[in-house]
């Protein structure tokens, strides 16, 4: 299937930005790249977007939920479900499995994060790796309640992907809805007879 490039896509480039950032060594074919010191920032677009480097344990942009363990095994879940159900909707509005196939590939970019990057990098067991972040952006100056935001929280292309996967599905659920259950719901119900056409059989019958 086609549609399976835009995920390996996003992974490639998800997997290649990271390893820029965190830094690599393959002996074998003499290549090695210092990367950078965890909390690096340097300005990019003025204070607009930043290089910042980061790492969490969490889901997309730093939320973190459950735990380590909780989070990697729940990923490769939806991972595996949503590659499931890519390959059942393979007639389904292209849309639709474009943005789904966004969100699997930025799934699968930060559970390579959390599954091998703690082995790879001597930093802890496998499954408790934790997510490199580099991107920073601006943000409007928020202060609600006590609760105060003045930049965007640091994400990777990964959670791009996911997050713009997530807002095409919302955009567009109507046009999914109604691309489907028209068509569907017609062809179980079949031929309808009128109303007329009913009261003339009944009254040939008699």
């Amino acid at each position: 299937m086609r549609i399976l490039c835009v995920p390996a896509f996003i992974v490639v480039a998800d997997q290649i930005s990271k390893l820029l950032v965190k830094g690599f060594s393959i002996p074998a074919l003499n290549l090695h790249h210092e990367g950078y010191v965890i909390g690096t920032s340097f300005s990019i677009i003025g204070d607009f977007v930043r290089f910042t480097y980061i790492e969490n344990a969490g889901i997309a942009f730093g939320i973190d939920v459950g735990g380590k363990l909780f989070l990697t095994l729940f990923t490769l879940a939806a991972s595996i479900a949503i590659f499931a159900y890519l390959l059942k909707i393979k007639d389904e509005p292209r849309i639709l499995r474009v943005a789904l196939a966004m969100i699997l590939g930025g799934a699968i970019g930060n559970l390579i994060d959390r599954v091998f990057y703690g082995v790879l990098y001597g930093e802890a067991p496998l499954f408790y790796g934790r997510v490199v972040d580099f991107i920073d952006i601006d943000f409007f100056n928020i202060n609600l309640l006590g609760y105060q935001v003045h930049r965007w929280p640091v994400f990777n292309i990964a959670d791009a992907s996911v997050s713009v996967g997530v807002v095409i599905l919302l955009l567009f659920h109507k046009r999914f809805s109604h691309a489907t259950m028209p068509v569907n719901s017609l062809e179980s119900r079949g031929p309808q007879a009128t109303p007329n056409e009913a009261s003339d059989k009944t009254a040939h019958t008699r």
